[in-house]
């Protein structure tokens, strides 16, 4: 539902996959953003409608995104698709971090536009602090990006993780990213991105902007 540019960039790329892709929009000039090689279906009207997700085909999909610019919209779609329709697999785009919070917490998948955007600028202009940048539904976990004090250069990520009992999923070095085998040591100017419960966080950032001990 919607079909903006997130909306008309998002029907493109499933349909490039190989999925059927259906678009609602109220508006039918937005279905210009989908190009003409767009083979999929294209509705007129509002996501939260009963007929209008019936003529898209909700009956027979595998997933729903309500990315449309109102955040009550596709709140209001998200939940009429999974407690009407059973449809499980559902993300809604917020703006309103509040709202993404509690939504989350019901169990709906949110994008939180605003809060998202800001996080990454956050993580490129500070390095004092740990940064989330993914937190699981419940909020009792978090994927956080962490700086490091220079001396940690050296360390394989094995030793990182049994030293701070958290994971590391990946880095980022030299601007790409990377699944990092135990024995990758790290380097001044890679990013490290930890997965740690969020009562551990602050602990982690704590030792990792001081030297490792018996350094």
């Amino acid at each position: 539902m919607g079909c903006g540019r997130v909306g008309a960039s998002l029907a493109r790329i499933l349909e490039k996959r190989g999925h059927s892709i259906a678009v609602i929009d109220l508006n039918v000039e937005a279905f210009r953003k989908l190009g003409p090689d767009f083979s999929g279906r294209t509705v007129k009207g509002v996501g939260f409608d009963r007929d209008v997700l019936l003529k898209a085909g909700i009956r027979e999909t595998d997933g729903f995104a309500a990315v449309a610019s109102g955040d009550n919209s596709n709140i209001l779609a998200a939940r009429v698709v999974r407690e009407e329709f059973d449809v499980q697999n559902v993300v809604a785009r917020i703006y309103d971090q509040g709202r993404a919070e509690v939504y989350e917490k019901l169990g709906i998948p949110t994008v939180a536009t605003v809060r998202w955007a800001a996080g990454q600028v956050m993580n490129r202009l500070l390095t004092d602090v740990a940064t989330p940048v993914w937190r699981d539904p419940s909020g009792m976990t978090s994927l956080l990006q962490v700086p490091f004090e220079s001396s940690w250069a050296g360390t394989s990520i094995k030793d990182i993780e049994s030293k701070l009992h958290v994971k590391v999923p990946f880095i980022t070095r030299l601007g790409s990213g990377q699944i990092p085998a135990d024995q990758l040591l790290l380097q001044e100017g890679d990013v490290l991105y930890i997965a740690a419960t969020n009562d551990r966080a602050q602990s982690v950032f704590r030792a990792l902007s001081a030297a490792p001990e018996g350094h």
